[in-house]
């Protein structure tokens, strides 16, 4: 055991919630993966896979599936690996569960859109005991999964927690780093997301490989002035969590909102790309907040404007590409 914590929680049973599992199970740690679904625990404890998830990756034979929350929710450390619309009722089931001063680590990357917010300022309402830490970075689930090497941020305002939760994961293919800056690390997560459906327009919709570097230049011009204004440090933006996920995001079908920004930009219609059972798509429901927080904070993002006019308001494609290239000249700086 290593990382002074004697068990880890995964809540969730999906892709990412696996990969960290098994993450964590690979750097010697006694790890339980919370689901709902009765054929994922049984395949992880019977086989050592989750086939729906992750299929064809053996997973590290420690890792055992419970729907037992009760149990899972006693750990000494706890990774939620539920999507962002979800995390005040995930976090809310736990509020009689969790014990005083146990770290509850966030790894979805998105806002809430109920109330505009950051998902640990969520996870402080919801469940005031728990010590917030965050986990992002340029990651895929099965990159991680299959042991590919992979570099993460860990974020805690307290660093000695960081530091502990970053040893707890890290082993000879995943690499942790440690932070304080947890308004950075999140904001860089959520609107690389928003930014990749952008870009996954622009090389559905053909418009060149010049296009896309230009949009990815300038989304993150974006990111940085909303992060900052924010309260997030410029060189967490420029990290992994920030630039680093934002050009795998970007650059890569495995991204599912780029894949799903290459979708609309071929053409499909959108109705269909978010009917239920479809994957997630946390960019589609972080672009409006992060225009409604924008607008609060007088920071100028006319691209995540444009994938919410797209994904919300039903604006036609071709029309939102014609008022982007149309706007006003000005310093690049700005």
């Amino acid at each position: 055991m290593s990382g002074g914590f004697e068990t880890i929680s995964v809540i969730g049973g999906g892709a990412w919630g696996t990969a960290l599992a098994h993450a964590a199970a690979s750097a010697g740690q006694q790890v339980i993966i919370w689901a709902r679904d009765a054929a994922t625990i049984s395949a992880i404890n019977d086989t050592h896979q989750n086939p729906k998830y992750l299929p064809e990756i053996p997973l590290h034979e420690e890792i055992t599936a419970t729907d037992d929350l009760d149990q899972a929710g006693r750990a000494d450390l706890l990774i939620l690996a539920t999507p962002a619309q979800t995390t005040a009722q995930t976090a809310g089931a736990l509020r009689d569960i969790l014990a005083d001063g146990t770290p509850v680590v966030i790894s979805a990357k998105g806002m809430e859109r109920a109330g505009n917010r950051l998902l640990d300022v969520v996870l402080a309402d919801v469940l005031p005991q728990a010590v917030p830490a965050v986990l992002s970075g340029p990651s895929f689930a099965v990159d991680v999964a299959s042991g590919l090497p992979t570099a993460v941020t860990i974020g805690c305002r307290d660093e000695a927690i960081a530091a502990a939760i970053a040893q707890a994961f890290a082993g000879p293919s995943f690499r942790p780093y440690i932070s304080t800056d947890m308004i950075g690390i999140q904001v860089g997560g959520a609107l690389k997301n928003v930014l990749a459906i952008a870009a996954g327009i622009v090389v559905g919709r053909r418009l060149g490989a010049s296009a896309q570097a230009a949009l990815i230049a300038r989304g993150f011009r974006e990111l940085s002035r909303l992060g900052v204004a924010l309260g997030a440090d410029r060189q967490t933006l420029s990290g992994l969590s920030g630039l680093g996920d934002l050009v795998l995001s970007c650059s890569n079908r495995q991204s599912r909102n780029f894949s799903f920004g290459i979708a609309l930009g071929e053409g499909q219609a959108l109705d269909r790309l978010v009917a239920p059972g479809e994957k997630l798509v946390e960019g589609a429901h972080t672009a409006g907040v992060a225009v409604t927080l924008a607008g609060q904070y007088g920071i100028d993002a006319p691209i995540c404007a444009a994938v919410a006019d797209i994904v919300e308001g039903g604006v036609d494609i071709d029309t939102v590409i014609s008022r982007l290239m149309a706007r006003p000249l000005k310093h690049e700086d700005i």
